[in-house]
C-alpha cells in the first residue's frame, strides 16, 4: 500500500478518531493502571511529534508518535494502524520514519514500552523486525507483567 508518512497536528479530527480506535483497542488488553496513553492535547506538546500516514485519497491509515525525554533519548508512543491496513507495512514504514526523524535529531537512542507479548504479539514482531531488543523497565514505568520495553540505538553518522 503506497502511503504518504508527514507530521501532522494531533489537533484534528481524523487523528482523534485514530487515537479513539487506538484506545479501544487497547482497552480490553491489560488493566487501565498499566495503559500510558497520551491524549491529543498531550501529543500536541513541544516535546512530542506525531507522524501520520495516509493513504492515496488523503485518509488517515496510521499514526506514531516520538516524545524527546532528554537531547540524546525519544520514546516512540501511539503507534497504530487501522485493521484493514495490517499486514502491508504500514506500521513498518511509520516506525522507520519515526526512526528516521529522530537521527535527524541526533538523538542516540529510542525507546518504547508496550503491552505483553501475550497481549500484542504483532506490535513485538514490528519492533523485533525493526531492529529493537528488549529492555528493562525505563524512566518511571513499573515493572509489570503488562508492560514490555524495547530500545534501539541509533547508529551514529559521520560527524556526530
Amino acid at each position: 500500500m503506497a502511503v504518504t508518512i508527514a507530521p501532522e497536528t494531533p489537533l484534528q479530527d481524523d487523528v482523534r478518531e485514530l487515537v479513539a480506535l487506538l484506545n479501544a483497542h487497547l482497552l480490553p488488553l491489560s488493566p487501565i493502571e498499566f495503559q500510558f496513553k497520551m491524549t491529543v492535547e498531550q501529543m500536541a506538546g513541544a516535546d512530542t511529534t506525531l507522524l501520520v500516514a495516509r493513504n492515496e485519497t488523503g485518509r488517515a491509515v496510521g499514526m506514531g508518535a516520538i516524545k524527546q525525554h532528554s537531547p540524546e533519548m525519544a520514546e516512540v508512543k501511539r503507534m497504530y494502524t487501522r485493521p484493514e491496513v495490517r499486514g502491508q507495512r504500514v506500521g513498518t514504514a511509520i516506525l522507520q520514519a519515526l526512526e528516521a526523524l529522530a537521527q535527524q535529531r541526533n538523538l542516540r537512542v529510542l525507546m518504547l514500552e508496550t503491552g505483553s507479548a501475550e497481549t500484542m504479539p504483532e506490535a513485538h514482531r514490528l519492533y523485533e523486525r525493526g531492529g529493537f531488543a528488549r529492555r528493562g523497565a525505563f524512566l518511571d514505568y513499573p515493572d509489570s507483567v503488562h508492560s514490555a520495553f524495547f530500545e534501539k540505538s541509533l547508529a551514529a553518522k559521520p560527524g556526530r
